[in-house]
C-alpha cells in the first residue's frame, strides 16, 4: 500500500513538471503576437528605426524600393490586401501603396507619405544642402503610425484603406512640385468616403498638435475630442495655428472631409537633423491611441 501511495505521488509529480517545463517552453520561445487593441507605440518606433535603415527613401533610389517593398510585407502580415498604384507625374513614376481589406469602398481614408526630401535645404549648414533627409520625423512617423494601426485595428472597424503617398516632400525643386503622390490618387480613384485622416511629422518627442486651418472643421473637431477623452490634450492642442499644403489638400479640393495632423514646430524639418533620436515611442503611442478610439467611435456610427 506505501509503495502504491508512492507511486502515485511520484506521478504527480511528474506531471506537476512536465506542466511547468511545457508553460516556460511556450513562455519563452514563442513569439508574442500583437494585441489586436492595444496600439503600441514602442513597435511603432521601432518601425521608424527600421526605414530610417534602408537610408534615404527619395524617389527612384533604392531605399524608396526597398521601403515599400518592407510595408507591403509588414501589411500583409497583418492580414491586409495591398495594392501598388504606378502613375506617372511631372515626368517622375509614382508608386502609392494602398492596403484594404476586403472590396467594400472605404468610408475612411488614412494616410502618410513614406518619400522623403531629396535635399537637406534647412539645414544650418549649406554643405548638407545637396544631401537627402533621413527623414525619421518628416515621413516616417507617419508610417510607423499606419503599420501599427494595421497590426491592431479590430475587425469589424468600418471599410478602411491605408494609403502610404509616394512623392509628397520634393516641392521647391525644379522639375518637382508638393503632393504628387495624393494628387495622383484622387486623380485616379473615384471614392467617396465619409473622412481622409493625414498623418505627417507626428513623432516629435516634443510633440504638439494645433488644428489645421484649412482641415474640415467637424473631423477635427471629433479627433481632438477623442484625444482630449485619452488624456492627451496636451498633445491635440485645441487651438488653429498652421495652414498647410498637404497630403488632404487634393481630397479637400475634391469636396471629401479631410484633416491634417501635423506638428510643423519641427526645428529638425528638411534637416540631416531628422533622425531617430528626435522621435519619441510617447508621440507615436498618442497618436495611434487616438486614431484608433475614434476609428471606434466611427464603427459604431450607423
Amino acid at each position: 500500500m506505501k509503495n502504491k501511495s508512492i507511486a502515485v505521488y511520484l506521478t504527480f509529480i511528474g506531471l506537476l513538471l512536465a506542466v511547468t517545463l511545457g508553460w516556460y517552453v511556450y513562455a519563452f520561445q514563442t513569439p508574442p503576437q500583437p494585441d489586436p487593441a492595444r496600439f503600441d507605440g514602442d513597435r511603432a518606433y521601432a518601425d521608424v528605426v527600421t526605414q530610417v535603415g534602408f537610408g534615404a527613401r527619395t524617389p527612384g533610389s533604392e531605399g524608396h524600393a526597398q521601403v515599400r517593398a518592407w510595408m507591403r510585407e509588414e501589411l500583409e502580415a497583418a492580414g491586409w490586401q495591398v495594392e501598388v498604384q504606378e502613375s506617372e507625374a511631372m515626368g517622375h513614376p509614382v508608386f502609392n501603396l494602398v492596403a484594404k481589406r476586403g472590396d467594400a469602398p472605404p468610408q475612411v481614408i488614412l494616410g502618410a507619405h513614406y518619400d522623403t526630401r531629396l535635399f537637406a535645404d534647412h539645414d544650418p549648414d549649406p554643405a548638407n544642402h545637396s544631401l537627402p533627409v533621413p527623414g525619421a520625423n518628416d515621413g516616417a512617423s507617419g508610417v510607423a503610425v499606419l503599420l501599427e494601426l494595421a497590426r491592431v485595428l479590430p475587425q469589424d472597424t468600418v471599410p478602411v484603406w491605408l494609403v502610404f503617398f509616394d512623392a509628397e516632400d520634393n516641392g521647391r525643386i525644379e522639375g518637382w512640385d508638393w503632393i504628387l503622390g495624393s494628387r495622383e490618387f484622387v486623380k485616379n480613384n473615384s471614392l467617396q468616403p465619409r473622412a481622409v485622416v493625414i498623418v505627417d511629422m507626428i513623432g516629435d518627442a516634443d510633440l504638439q498638435i494645433y488644428k489645421e486651418r484649412n482641415s474640415t472643421p467637424q473631423l477635427t473637431d471629433e479627433i481632438w475630442a477623442a484625444a482630449h477623452a485619452l488624456g492627451y490634450e496636451d498633445v491635440f492642442i485645441p487651438e488653429y495655428k498652421f495652414s498647410m499644403l498637404d497630403d488632404h489638400t487634393p481630397f479637400l479640393e475634391a469636396g471629401i472631409p479631410a484633416v491634417d495632423i501635423i506638428d510643423f514646430d519641427y526645428p529638425h524639418w528638411h534637416t540631416l537633423a531628422d533622425t531617430p533620436d528626435k522621435v519619441s515611442p510617447q508621440s507615436l503611442q498618442a497618436v495611434g491611441e487616438t486614431l484608433l478610439a475614434w476609428l471606434t467611435g466611427q464603427s459604431a456610427q450607423p
